[in-house]
């Protein structure tokens, strides 16, 4: 019987970890890249909202770059040949993993700021705030993931630097148990919930707007938005983080639980990681479906490409004119 579950448990790691997290790579790589490029490229005046949007895509592109690597790991049964490479992929993961739930905190509330203070004259709506706060995210989210550095050394010294072992597997001097519940409460629960508060805050304003400009719907799709992504941190991170605190306490001293159980505890939180890094592959969803002025920002320029190369080819046509796009928040 124990046999059969360590078979379980590895067969799930080596095919079903490998092939999702590269699944999802070659999906989500190619969306992320895409989003960054279009700002950098032809986006000219930057507002607050930008600055947020393009901090989660450069985030989730960041995430999504270390799963490659976990694939082969995995494949490989984790021995690790380069130790510190395997702190620094683990790390940069987490830190984005994070990183990509608080910006969208933020974009919520400039989104409901915007329908509050439509002539942008609040300062939390101007750029240089938005700058501010996107440094202080940054910074937050790295003190909060820095513990994790001194437990995955002392993780692999224990391996003999040999076997990248995942976040919930470590063994080290720093209470694992207490450390996984405050990520969990600092990095996941606060921001859902804020999540949820800006959704409320947003829908309570559009009802009282409507009712005062005769039940006028231009300004659902913030709320719709907010609403869907709030939705999707819940599904996505949810099971992955309610596993990942059970696993380690399946571990502890204190609670007797037997191997086989152990085992199986931590072939279901196995199934919830690719779960919860599907949010690297569905945020691009929200600029191309949901985000008109992203989609026409995009399909202009793309024109724009493809008018050159044909004038290029034909010289002696003359340039159509070209129509330029109102420079707004590109998400709405």
């Amino acid at each position: 019987m124990g046999l059969h579950c360590e078979e379980l448990h590895k067969a799930l790691e080596r095919y079903y970890l490998s092939s999702t997290y590269g699944i999802e790579f070659c999906i989500g790589f190619p969306g992320n890249l895409l989003v960054v490029l279009v700002y950098l490229f032809w986006l000219q005046e930057w507002q607050s909202c930008n600055i947020y949007l393009f901090n989660l895509a450069i985030s989730n592109l960041i995430f999504i770059c270390t799963l490659p690597r976990l694939s082969y790991l995995y494949a490989r049964d984790q021995t690790e040949t380069m130790p510190y490479a395997c702190v620094i992929n683990r790390y940069v993961l987490y830190v984005n993993l994070y990183s990509s739930i608080l910006f969208m905190v933020w974009l919520s509330m400039d989104r409901f700021l915007l329908i509050k203070y439509p002539l942008r004259n609040h300062y939390l709506l101007r750029v240089k705030t938005a700058l501010i706060v996107t440094g202080l995210s940054w910074l937050a989210v790295n003190v909060e993931v820095a513990p994790m550095i001194a437990l995955m050394v002392q993780d692999l010294q224990n391996g003999n630097w040999s076997r990248c072992n995942d976040f919930a597997s470590l063994k080290g001097n720093v209470n694992l148990l207490g450390y996984s519940l405050g990520l969990t409460l600092t990095g996941y629960i606060l921001p859902l919930f804020a999540l949820c508060g800006f959704s409320y805050k947003i829908a309570h304003l559009l009802h009282i707007q409507e009712r005062a400009l005769q039940h006028r719907k231009s300004y659902r799709r913030p709320l719709r938005v907010v609403a869907t992504a709030a939705v999707m941190f819940l599904v996505l991170y949810s099971p992955y983080h309610v596993l990942r605190n059970i696993r380690i306490a399946s571990e502890q001293r204190w609670l007797w639980i037997e191997p086989c159980t152990k085992v199986y505890i931590e072939s279901v939180y196995i199934l919830t990681r690719p779960v919860a890094f599907l949010h690297s592959v569905i945020c691009p969803v929200f600029y191309f479906f949901m985000g008109d002025k992203f989609k026409e920002l995009l399909s202009v320029n793309v024109r724009k490409l493809v008018n050159k190369r044909q004038q290029q080819k034909e010289p002696s046509l003359t340039a159509s004119n070209k129509q330029r796009i109102p420079q707004m928040c590109v998400f709405w």
